[in-house]
């Protein structure tokens, strides 16, 4: 019941060590320190360091994304707001120029929205997808916010409010020249969200493409399907679910707290996080500064995390991870049935990683056996070879073997 108070209580303990920390780098390592001529100052600053970044808060990042080059021409980007709901920002990242040929090209680009996960991470974890997109697109993505942050006077937020912003986002955009890219968890509720609309007879996107999602979770599954499917119910209500604190806009609020998200990704890999601190380290000591702010960079975006909603979390838990309600035909939506079946005017794209451990191998494939009315020549798919599951929309494999067919897969839907 206290455990999050008791969470804020130690990072209050903590933060003056933090800052003293801190300090510390920074006085065994400026150069204009006498303190950085002792012997082993590099260990100590470097110690003094990796004490502050263990220790210290992380908030959420900024996508940062000013610019893009387009056949080796620059591009500014403006971010932009385009709807504001209680639990989920739609941002646009609008490419800008002078140039009337270059403008034309860029207002004839395909759009594409891309709906980030709501599970742990900000939407800022998808920087690279957006980056890598905005090259031959115009870019949509829903920004999450943290559950914490929103006043208990907005009402609950569940699985099903969640479906419908989507719809809302589609809508907004237009779904007859709209693209729509779901990455990991929201493959279930962009599905639902797009089969609701075949069936109530609205326009559909032209095209999904569905990234590394849990659409049946009785496929391949891994060590996180298996925690979600050996425990019960009520367990995660009563052990993850917890109150808010006063000192947030949302106190009282009931969410599945990021600190506890954290703790979990970090128990998946203990020994690869602690070679890479161990590696930092190193690196802080011997001068490699490169490595080191690499270092900096992803943990500084890895660390970041939001709370979630707890109707939604539980939601999520008993729907997709217990019951496998889509899979099965029996999932209800506000009253209405899902039928992936009724889809019919939209292509299909899913992607999975070879090594994916989250989202198992057959998972996101699964989407296929549901989408009975997509006809079979507008069915793809691509497995990765060598992705684990951030491979699959970040990094080299996803610039270089994920993102040109996904380029063209939308290419070829968007005429």
């Amino acid at each position: 019941m206290f455990l999050y108070q008791l969470h804020e209580l130690g990072r209050a303990w903590m933060a003056p060590m933090t800052y003293w920390a801190d300090a510390g780098s920074k006085m065994f390592s400026a150069s204009g320190s006498w303190l950085s001529t002792l012997p082993g100052a590099s260990r100590v600053a470097a110690g003094y360091e990796l004490l502050y970044r263990v220790g210290k808060d992380y908030e959420k990042p900024e996508f940062g994304i000013h610019n893009v080059e387009i056949d080796g021409v620059p591009y500014p980007v403006v971010e932009r707001e385009v709807i504001v709901k209680p639990f989920c920002r739609l941002l646009r990242f609008k490419r800008y120029t002078d140039d009337a040929g270059n403008l034309t090209e860029l207002k004839d680009d395909p759009s594409v929205l891309v709906v980030a996960p709501l599970s742990g991470h900000h939407s800022t974890l998808l920087r690279d997808t957006v980056k890598t997109l905005l090259r031959d697109h115009k870019v949509y993505i829903t920004d999450w916010v943290d559950a914490r942050m929103v006043p208990q006077s907005e009402g609950p937020f569940h699985l099903d409010d969640y479906v419908a912003y989507i719809q809302e986002f589609i809508r907004h955009i237009g779904a007859d020249k709209l693209h729509v890219i779901s990455v990991c968890q929201p493959t279930v509720p962009v599905l639902a969200a797009v089969s609701l609309m075949a069936s109530r007879g609205e326009a559909t996107p032209r095209s999904l493409v569905m990234m590394g999602g849990p659409i049946d979770t009785r496929e391949s599954p891994t060590q996180v399907n298996d925690l979600a499917a050996q425990k019960p119910y009520w367990w995660f209500e009563s052990h993850l679910v917890h109150p808010v604190p006063s000192n947030y806009p949302g106190a009282g609020r009931r969410v599945y707290p990021g600190f506890l998200q954290h703790s979990g990704f970090v128990a998946m890999n203990p020994e690869r996080h602690f070679e890479s601190h161990w590696d930092f380290y190193q690196n802080l000591v011997k001068g490699d500064l490169d490595d080191a702010d690499a270092h900096r960079r992803f943990y500084d975006e890895y660390n970041a995390v939001l709370d979630m909603p707890g109707e939604y979390y539980l939601d999520t838990i008993r729907i997709v991870f217990q019951e496998h309600l889509l899979p099965r035909g029996l999932w209800d939506v506000r009253g209405e049935r899902v039928k992936p079946g009724d889809i019919k005017g939209t292509a299909l794209l899913t992607i999975e990683g070879e090594l994916d451990d989250i989202s198992g191998q057959g998972q996101t494939r699964a989407a296929h056996k549901l989408c009975t009315g997509i006809p079979e020549k507008d069915q793809h798919h691509l497995t990765v070879q060598g992705a684990g599951h951030y491979g699959i929309f970040s990094g080299r494999r996803w610039r270089t073997q994920v993102y040109p067919k996904v380029r063209d897969f939308i290419a070829q839907y968007a005429k």
